[in-house]
């Protein structure tokens, strides 16, 4: 969010666009934007210049929506099982989320994102049950997070796995994903870095 008091014709910075792009993901985690909304407003704050460029799109979103900064504990402990289940959605978590022990994702028509970059790390494993069909499973890891896909079965899925960075990093959590992804697409990659980071 961008603070009231701040003159909106100030020029963002990459934090700015990073806190926007939070709120939205985690507005459409809440069912308050559609996949599309988010695509077109994630976009534009990408490309905002300004602080009122970036105020806009969260104008119409409660000021408590949003996740946590990445300095901030999750704010309940980690579950042992968390389930997703949507249709025709995205479904998304980012920011300081606690990371349980298992995940079971029931998806049609729509993207699950599981953004680790600033997870709370709780357990060594994550295990992910998955039934997903027609979207994205995309897995945004940092160092020491892998992602072991050998059992999930996969009908018509386009795959792409990027490595996690540093290849040295000692491994803080190991994602294993089963179940069956068809007509869609698995995605695993670090964070994007952007133009003067």
């Amino acid at each position: 969010m961008v603070d009231a008091d701040v003159p909106t014709g100030l020029r963002a910075s990459h934090a700015d666009r990073d806190r926007v792009v939070e709120v939205l993901a985690a507005a459409a985690g809440d069912g308050r934007l559609t996949a599309e909304e988010l695509d077109e407003r994630v976009a534009a704050a990408l490309s905002a210049r300004t602080l009122g460029q970036l105020a806009v799109l969260t104008a119409d979103l409660p000021q408590e929506a949003g996740a946590a900064p990445a300095s901030a504990p999750a704010s309940a402990p980690a579950k042992d099982i968390a389930r997703i289940e949507q249709r025709g959605a995205a479904a998304v978590r980012a920011g300081g989320w606690a990371v349980p022990r298992r995940m079971e994702i029931e998806s049609a028509w729509g993207d699950v994102t599981l953004d680790f970059s600033d997870a709370v790390i709780t357990y060594d494993t994550l295990g992910i049950d998955l039934d997903m069909r027609g979207g994205t499973l995309r897995l945004i890891t940092r160092p020491g997070v892998l992602v072991d896909a050998d059992f999930l079965v996969r009908d018509y899925v386009k795959t792409k796995v990027r490595p996690p960075g540093d290849p040295e990093a000692p491994v803080v959590l190991r994602v294993e994903i089963r179940g069956r992804l068809g007509m869609g697409r698995l995605e695993v990659r670090p964070p994007r870095r952007w133009f003067g980071r």
